[in-house]
């Protein structure tokens, strides 16, 4: 028996991974994160699975599903959204399993902030502009910001920050970014990126908060600010420089014609 924690992605049912369908396809007990994994997914579960929500079940309770499962030697789907490296609750889940001896696989997933930038269809290191992105959050009820770990000293890199759970504070974030990024700096705001609903607001600093306001998002929505998501005057990367040697393509070497 083995538990398949799997990264379920944003929203959109077919941007699961293929292994993570196929993992649910033959497990017979499905876990699930309530409203937000696509009913869609869970249509792959075998007919006669287990199904169970998540959401109203503390972390004994879904623990406790687990054990029953091993007993039974019934393999588990334990399906999270986005991808399962931030904010998952995977590490207190599997350290549980490990104290108890269940073994469990780990299948990554789509980001949210990879699907917001790809429906802003920007790239969010862009060169000579900025080469790092950084995905933080604010303090939650759930679990608060290590005091080091502030917007201030992420913004003093003039990095892309990508602002998870902090859409019911957009009014501090704005004022915290202002002083390093400037009001004119882009902004956007997405909301249940890839859902049937989603929602896309773009602006600066000194708006964004206002369209959040008149758009009434409350929650399930990402942050995004820095200069890479309105940058058009850039140096193009070396990486496809005519002179640019690399293993592929050593300089001296004529370059491919089109359909060659």
């Amino acid at each position: 028996m083995t538990v398949h924690f799997i990264g379920a992605g944003p929203g959109a049912a077919d941007l699961i991974t293929v292994r993570g369908r196929d993992l649910i396809a033959r497990c017979p007990v499905c876990l699930y994160a309530g409203s937000l994994v696509a009913p869609e997914i869970l249509s792959w579960c075998p007919a006669d699975a287990r199904i169970v929500d998540t959401a109203p079940l503390d972390l004994d309770g879904i623990v406790a599903e687990i054990v029953s499962a091993h007993e039974a030697g019934r393999d588990v789907a334990r399906l999270h959204s986005g991808d399962l490296s931030i904010w998952s609750a995977l590490a207190e889940q599997t350290r549980r399993l490990d104290r108890i001896g269940i073994p469990y696989t780990v299948t990554p997933g789509v980001p949210s902030f990879a699907a917001a930038a790809a429906l802003l269809r920007r790239e969010l290191t862009v060169p000579g502009v900025t080469q790092s992105v950084v995905l933080t959050r604010t303090s939650g009820r759930a679990s608060a910001m290590p005091e080091r770990e502030t917007l201030a000293a992420f913004a003093a890199t003039g990095a892309t920050l990508a602002l998870h759970l902090s859409i019911h504070v957009i009014e501090t974030v704005v004022a915290e970014l202002v002083p390093f990024y400037g009001a004119d700096c882009a902004a956007a705001v997405v909301f249940r990126a890839t859902w049937p609903d989603e929602r896309v607001l773009t602006g600066t600093l000194a708006t964004i908060a206002e369209e959040v306001r008149f758009a009434s998002i409350e929650r399930t929505a990402l942050i995004l600010v820095g200069p890479a998501l309105a940058a058009d005057e850039f140096r193009e990367s070396a990486l496809y420089s005519t002179d640019y040697d690399r293993r592929f393509r050593p300089t001296g070497q004529p370059v491919p014609k089109a359909g060659a």
